[in-house]
């Protein structure tokens, strides 16, 4: 599964995650993620990066494609 098929997926449960005033915001783009899978779930991440580029964080969440939500564990 691909972080693009993902973000289709929660269009409904989570409209606002994948948006790109969110992910600019935290200085990431859908290419900045990496999708790993989790038992029945998928594990994705992305670096957050601040105006000069630091990583400052990270976004981490569990897509559940049984329900189409994101979780955070």
């Amino acid at each position: 599964m691909t972080i693009y098929e993902i973000k289709r997926r929660v269009e409904e449960t989570s409209p606002y995650f994948f948006t790109t005033k969110s992910l600019k915001f935290f200085g990431q783009t859908l290419r900045s993620f990496s999708v790993c899978k989790a038992g029945e779930r998928f594990f994705i991440s992305a670096p957050m990066r601040d105006s000069s580029g630091k990583v400052v964080g990270r976004t981490e969440r569990f897509f559940n494609p049984a329900t189409n939500e994101l979780d955070r564990s």
